[in-house]
């Protein structure tokens, strides 16, 4: 019996997560057509290696595209750790056409101020002094980065974050120039993939955007460019990470 009562319980559960994506479209679309995020903004994703803008930031690119948005990227290390720098920053452009933006709107940035090395802490106002600089070179009226937990803790994905914060807080930052970020979900929740769809539809986010199969399939796409980077825990992440799938995002 008690067996029973377990594999119901867990059919119950599969059949309210997938209930919930298949809910979550409709309730995407509303929220986009409700105004949180204007249609056709110039929008800057601001990330710390070659493979976060697939690795994580996926839904949030893809899902932007749906609101044509102008979508640029700025990298601020060449990912050299392993002395790879060279080749991940060909996988980068490469990741970044099949997400559907174009070499021109992608930015690397390879100084040793910033080091692929979660062991260096960044300068903060170094990092907001040159995303600055983009900003207004740009036009830019969104940018896109972590929180300040990084998703997965990496201090240089904190770095970023903390010189986004720095323009925000200090008034810097262009007038309608707004900040949204990615939140970090605790280690259970990352690893559920779609089934992680109902606890972010229970929480308050400003936005959220859920990929449909198909864009799916071009995530996974754009995170296959990033070949040095696909160890075997790295497919496992790709298969079975909610990051793949679902972004929920908060405006600072």
């Amino acid at each position: 019996m008690e067996v029973v009562v377990l594999l119901c319980s867990a059919l119950a559960v599969l059949v309210w997560g997938f209930w919930g994506a298949w809910d979550s479209l409709e309730r995407m679309k509303s929220q986009e057509q409700a105004g949180w995020l204007r249609a056709e903004s110039r929008t800057l994703l601001v990330i710390a290696h070659p493979d976060d803008e697939a690795m994580f930031f996926a839904p949030t690119v893809l899902g932007l595209a749906r609101l044509r948005h102008q979508v640029s990227v700025l990298c601020f290390s060449t990912g050299n750790y392993y002395n790879q720098g060279e080749i991940r920053k060909e996988e980068l452009l490469q990741s970044c056409d099949v997400l559907g933006i174009p070499s021109s709107n992608v930015m690397i940035i390879d100084n040793r101020a910033f080091p692929d090395d979660p062991g260096v802490q960044w300068d903060t106002e170094h990092v907001a002094s040159l995303l600055l600089q983009h900003i207004e070179a740009n036009g830019i009226n969104l940018v896109v980065t972590f929180d300040a937990r990084g998703v997965s803790g990496h201090i240089n994905h904190i770095a970023v974050h903390a010189g986004v914060r720095t323009l925000h807080s200090e008034g810097r930052l262009p007038k309608g120039c707004s900040v949204l970020t990615l939140q970090t979900v605790n280690v259970v929740r990352k690893y559920i993939s779609l089934l992680d769809l109902p606890f972010s539809l229970l929480q308050t986010q400003n936005v959220l955007f859920v990929l449909t199969n198909e864009e799916v399939a071009q995530a996974k796409k754009a995170m296959s460019c990033h070949h040095s980077q696909l160890l075997w825990f790295r497919h496992l992440y790709v298969f079975f990470s909610r990051y793949m799938r679902i972004n929920s995002l908060h405006f600072l």
